[in-house]
This record gives structure tokens, sequence and C-alpha cells, in this order.
């Protein structure tokens, strides 16, 4: 318990808040209340860069250019993905292409996105023969030497997230989901909370964030 709310506790790292959003009643029913065809209709233009079905895409080499992974959003936490959107249109988190289409939403686009990414069914198991013990121990056993604690603490059992603004892990990409650990690693993306995300990753060596991104994408998808 004591490993917990040590990263529960505030901890100031940077002057400016990581994040604007403010988890009122009126922006809590905003998102619980989005409206699922309007949320369709507008994810029509985000299928060409994450999928027809919400799924992402994986990173790949094109003409020896290597283009970025794109996260799967189906499935995820709502409020996760409201606060996302609204985190790249305050300027608490910036990416070349995210930021401009974000600040073309309203707030009410916002949550109608993300109450219709996250009512689609998310992403199948995938096997591998890659040895990732060492991640399934971080995951449910944490790190006491480093004071890291479990995955699933905070991400739930089954990597399926919790229902503030947690996201789920289980079948995201893997290639994006060491890219935001590296992120968060290295200060470059700073919109957690608490700075909890960016304290846990400068422990992390990179290939545990490697076989932790595996894990969640191969054997940490929910049922």
């Amino acid at each position: 318990m004591l490993l917990l709310l040590a990263f529960i506790a505030p901890v100031v790292v940077n002057a400016e808040p990581a994040s604007q959003i403010a988890w009122t009643p009126d922006v809590l029913n905003r998102v619980k209340n989005g409206n699922l065809n309007k949320g369709k209709e507008l994810a029509e233009s985000c299928k060409s860069c994450h999928g027809a079905e919400g799924q992402g895409m994986k990173e790949e080499t094109r003409d020896d250019e290597t283009l970025p992974a794109i996260p799967a959003l189906a499935g995820q936490v709502a409020n996760y993905t409201y606060k996302q959107l609204r985190d790249y249109f305050n300027g608490s988190r910036s990416h070349d292409s995210m930021t401009g289409i974000a600040k073309g939403l309203t707030e009410q686009d916002a949550a109608d996105l993300a109450v219709w990414f996250s009512s689609l069914p998310p992403q199948e198991n995938k096997s591998s023969s890659q040895n990732l013990d060492r991640a399934e121990k971080m995951v449910e056993q944490g790190d006491g030497k480093r004071t890291l604690p479990p995955c699933f603490v905070c991400h739930g059992g089954k990597g399926q997230g919790e229902k503030m603004d947690i996201p789920m892990l289980a079948g995201q990409q893997s290639d994006y989901f060491a890219r935001t650990l590296e992120a968060y690693k290295n200060g470059q993306r700073h919109n957690d909370i608490y700075s909890r995300m960016r304290l846990i990753a400068q422990q992390l060596s990179d290939e545990e964030i490697k076989e932790l991104a595996q894990y969640y994408q191969q054997f940490g998808v929910v049922e």
C-alpha cells in the first residue's frame, strides 16, 4: 500500500500542469452521454490512419522511410481518448498531425469520437514465441527494489484500463506502446497527471519497454 500511495501522491516536476482537463460532473456526463452516431460519422476521417475498425497500424518501412506505428483506438477507455484529444487541443500534448485535427474538434466532437471508439471490440490476441516472463512479472508484481508498482494496479488485471482516464493497454500496437513509454522516459511526452508514467518509464530499460509492449499486444488482450 505504501508503494501504491507513493505513486498516487502528487509529484511536482514541471511548473505547468500536465493537463488542463478537470473531471467535473459536466465533463464526465458529456463523455458518458456522447453520441455514438455522430462519433461514427466523425470517425470516417480517422480510418486512413487508425484503421477501419480502430485497430491502428504497426510500424513499417516504405522506400527506406520508417512510418511510425499508429495507436489502436478500438475499445479504448472513452475518458482517456477524450482527454488525449483535448490535451492536443490545449497544447498539453503535441503531434504533427493530431494537434491540427484536435483543434478542429469541439468538446462534444471529442466526446462523441471517444464513445464511438470505446464501443468497438478491442484487438484480438496475437501469439508469439518470444519469452516475456520478465514483462509478465513486471505486470503482476512490479519491482520493489526500484519502487515500481505492478502495472495491473492501475491498468487492470487484463490490461483493460480504468473508468476515469487510465488507458486500456490490451491489444495496443507494440511499436506505438514502446514509443509512448520512450517519450515519457525522455520527457517528450508530459501530459501524465502527477508525472506518474514519466517516473515509471525513467526506471525501465529499453529492453524492458520493448518486452512490456509485446506482452500487452500479444498476451494482455481483454476476453
